[in-house]
């Protein structure tokens, strides 16, 4: 028999695998249709008689064969949505044997990756309950301790949620307009039903006064739970479940005074409250649970929360709903951050998407395959559940999570899953001695240009050889420094192509997975010399070094095409690069990100002087000004559209750029008047991709157009002052960002002034044995868009600054591709204008007549 075969199976799986819902429902209408197929005869000589027909409130009926027999099957009721919390949990904690449910959610569902940063760099468990409760990223209190989290709890009947008034404080304090209680608030509007299971959901659960929406109950253990979910899925239409916390060793969740919700302040249940009833007595024990004595290990916690996920899954299987089921850990395990699993299974969060079953969770928040954040939570559950309305607008953040095509196996999906984890966790080390790296590479540099290559220094060291080395010794030196120049000045075009070669050689480091080989640290840094070996190569191939900007133009074009490339293609050569986006951070996964901005920003204005230079030598200006126009259209509309770059600050900084450029190119001077019309124009075409994204659905917009929102909401002065101040904290705050500050003020204050003297030196001044005796104006009439080029750079770079909250990162990143790009240029003007000794015949030394004969 069929149905006694899936029984089978079913039981022989164990409570576990009974857990899987395509099996499970197939068994229930299996015993059904086995049960209307008994009663068939019954029915017919029922209807035979006389008898009624199908009670009122049927969902339908269904005819068997034959006439007047009729049978009654039920159709589910309304979709039911269940939210599993858990905080700590990766995918490298699954396994078939030691996690069954968590496996066979990852064969029947979907799954992916929640990027759990919240306001500071690890989340607690209350920061991620906070997310699914606002929308929108907001944390608990920091506690005494780095690190401390706060144990989670239920409260008393008819009180708030302990450390509720600690929420709203950290709320008001961060910038991020975070409102507490959105969720809770928007479900008790829209009159759904709800019932929670644990700590976590009371904060999910509770609205802007931190009471709690529905029934709550403390977390049974996994031997009666499903038993208690079946019953609040035939009560509730939304069941949230806190299935425990998993913690590293010695970061176990502490009890914390709460501020402004019990007299006491101790931030425990009043003992005058009504108390919350305890599971029954026999049930067995919860080893998350916050009485537990011994801390266990790693695996006897994941295996605590797989007992319980199992139970939830069997009571989902066995309910006759639609339910949606997302399963997703909110929160790190302790201060060092990781991805945390997220997976999905039945019906989709709207009507129209497909069911999640295969494929990889993603959202239009990340537009990722495999990476949601914790602020879509939210959303999916409210648009399940038709109440996405009921939120405030722009209080929501997120986006619903979907799915998207990924691998065709279970196996595959969580290799994929822990691979994304471990690629990020392998990078974050890296990123600061980079760029510690990067900036002493550009000092060095520019001490060597400024310093090392001028000739009243070499006169200097010549004469301290002198008196250190007297004799041959000493003048031999500084003799060989001061006539061999040529070999100095190629070396120096290498040195600074390779140098801005850096920045694009870190995405196209990602073409390989360095992350999975050991130590990772040595292959990456072998991948990024061996690309920085290849473009530094294309770039100096003899047909471009004859190109006075060749050099300069290629370099310049390999970047912007690769950066451009990768955010038309889904941006993941930025995922977890050294320059790019940091999955950890939770920031921006598409379009362009701020150092993404000052490369493709910097590059973009330097092809087109290159490109245009050969037009302006020429005489055809028009053409010149035309040519950086279509390359300035291209840019802008790749940096701003929504879908693309979707970058807010980069369109009113690149208008202005190629609009001096392009004026600059066709001759015009630049007034005060045309300065501010670039200036307006600017500002229109961003507020013209920011007005078309708003015009799409509120799920749909990115962050161009939830900013109009927010300013027709009234928050236009919240999110500047929060822009700002992160500006400044990034100006202040940080280490590397005071080397570069220290870096580009050395340039321009102490290193530029040897170049400024000896640019209006009719000789070349101390550099003159480099040009052999050409000035250095000369570059500009030999190179006529360089200056321009710079110009219009600096305006780009310095509205960058000003409108992104990145600060001095923008200037920094561009800087580190132009100046070296500017000294390889000026290197290869000073070998152009040399004399070629292998073409130059060698002086004919006139005859002597013979002395007359000594008398």
């Amino acid at each position: 028999m069929p149905g006694r075969s899936l029984l089978t199976r079913a039981l022989r799986a164990g409570p576990a695998r009974v857990g899987v819902r395509a099996r499970v429902r197939d068994l229930v209408r299996t015993a059904a249709l086995a049960a209307a197929l008994a009663v068939v005869p019954a029915a017919g000589s029922a209807t035979a008689a006389g008898a009624a027909g199908p009670a009122p409130g049927d969902a339908a009926s269904v005819e068997a064969a034959g006439p007047g027999r009729a049978v009654t099957v039920a159709e589910p009721d309304e979709r039911r949505v269940v939210v599993v919390g858990v905080t700590g949990l990766r995918w490298d904690d699954v396994g078939a044997l030691t996690t069954p449910a968590l496996w066979g959610l990852a064969q029947d569902g979907t799954v992916g990756t929640v990027a759990a940063r919240s306001i500071r760099s690890s989340a607690c468990p209350a920061d991620g309950w906070l997310a699914l409760s606002a929308g929108a990223r907001s944390a608990d209190l920091p506690g005494e301790a780095p690190g401390e989290c706060r144990r989670l709890r239920l409260p008393p009947v008819g009180e708030p949620v302990p450390g509720w008034a600690d929420y709203l404080q950290s709320a008001d304090e961060e910038d991020f307009d975070a409102r507490p209680g959105v969720l809770g608030q928007a479900v008790r509007d829209a009159g759904v039903t709800a019932t929670g299971f644990g700590g976590g959901a009371a904060i999910a659960l509770a609205g802007p006064d931190g009471l709690p929406v529905g029934d709550l109950a403390p977390l049974p253990g996994a031997g009666t739970l499903g038993d208690r979910v079946g019953e609040a899925l035939t009560t509730s239409e939304l069941v949230v479940l806190d299935a425990g916390a998993v913690r590293d060793p010695g970061h176990a969740l502490v009890d914390r005074a709460a501020s402004g919700i019990d007299e006491d302040g101790d931030g425990l249940p009043d003992p005058d409250a009504e108390p919350v009833p305890e599971p029954p007595a026999g049930e067995e024990a919860d080893l998350t649970a916050p009485d537990a004595v011994t801390e266990p290990s790693r695996l006897d916690q994941v295996r605590a929360v797989d007992a319980h996920l199992g139970a939830v899954l069997a009571a989902v299987a066995a309910a006759d709903h639609d339910t949606t089921v997302v399963v997703a850990s909110l929160a790190d395990s302790g201060p060092s951050p990781h991805l945390q699993l997220a997976a999905a299974l039945g019906p989709g969060a709207t009507q129209d998407a497909a069911p999640f079953a295969g494929g990889l969770l993603s959202s239009r928040s990340t537009r990722q395959p495999g990476f949601v954040m914790t602020t879509d939570l939210a959303p999916t559950v409210l648009t399940a559940l038709g109440a996405r309305d009921r939120a405030p607008e722009g209080a929501l953040v997120g986006s619903p999570v979907s799915l998207v095509p990924g691998p065709a196996t279970a196996d595959g999906r969580v290799a994929a899953m822990v691979d994304e984890d471990r690629h990020a966790w392998a990078v974050r080390p890296l990123v600061g001695p980079f760029f510690g790296v990067l900036i002493l590479a550009n000092l060095v540099l520019y001490a060597l240009v400024t310093l090392g290559l001028n000739g009243a220094v070499l006169e200097s060291l010549g004469s301290g050889l002198n008196r250190v080395l007297p004799g041959r010794p000493g003048r031999g030196v500084a003799g060989a420094l001061r006539s061999r120049p040529g070999p100095m000045l190629s070396g120096l075009r290498v040195a600074g192509v390779a140098v801005a070669s850096v920045p694009v050689s870190t995405f196209l480091a990602n073409l390989v997975p360095w992350w999975r080989a050991q130590p990772p640290s040595t292959v990456l840094a072998a991948l990024v010399v061996a690309w920085v070996a290849a473009v530094t190569g294309l770039a100096l191939l003899p047909r471009w070094k004859r190109w006075l900007l060749g050099p300069l133009g290629v370099v310049a074009a390999v970047t912007a095409v690769v950066v451009a490339a990768d955010v038309v293609t889904g941006g993941r050569l930025q995922i977890s690069s050294l320059m790019g986006v940091q999955p950890l951070v939770g920031a921006r996964f598409y379009g362009f990100n701020n150092q993404a901005f000052a490369l493709f920003a910097a590059t973009t204005v330097l092809l087109a002087a290159a490109l245009a230079n050969p037009l302006v030598q020429r005489g055809r200006r028009r053409q010149a000004a035309a040519l950086v126009a279509v390359v300035g259209v291209v840019a802008t509309v790749l940096d701003g559209m929504p879908g693309l770059g979707s970058d807010f600050g980069g369109p009113p900084a690149l208008v202005p750029g190629f609009a001096v450029l392009a004026l600059l190119a066709a001759g015009v001077r630049i007034g005060w008047a045309k300065a501010l019309a670039v200036l307006v124009a600017g500002a229109v075409v961003v507020t013209g991709f920011a007005v078309v994204d708003w015009t799409r659905p509120p799920d749909s917009r990115t962050h161009l157009g939830r900013f109009v929102q927010t300013v027709l909401d009234g928050g236009l002065w919240p999110v500047l002052t929060r822009k700002a101040a992160q500006n400044l904290e990034i100006l202040f705050g940080n280490g590397l960002t005071l080397l570069a500050i220290a870096g580009i003020a050395l340039v321009v204050l102490v290193l530029g002034r040897p170049l400024r003297t000896a640019a209006s030196a009719p000789d070349g001044g101390p550099f003159g044995w480099l040009s052999a005796g050409a000035p250095l104006t000369r570059l500009g009439t030999d190179a006529p868009m360089l200056r321009p080029g710079l110009i219009a750079l600096a305006v780009t770079l310095g509205i960058g600054f000003a409108l992104n909250d990145s600060g001095v990162v923008i200037p920094a990143v561009g800087i580190s591709v132009a100046v070296p790009l500017l000294a390889a240029a000026c290197a290869g003007w000073m070998l152009s204008v040399r004399p070629d000794p292998a073409r130059t015949p060698a002086p004919v030394t006139p005859e002597r007549s013979p002395a007359p004969p000594a008398r």
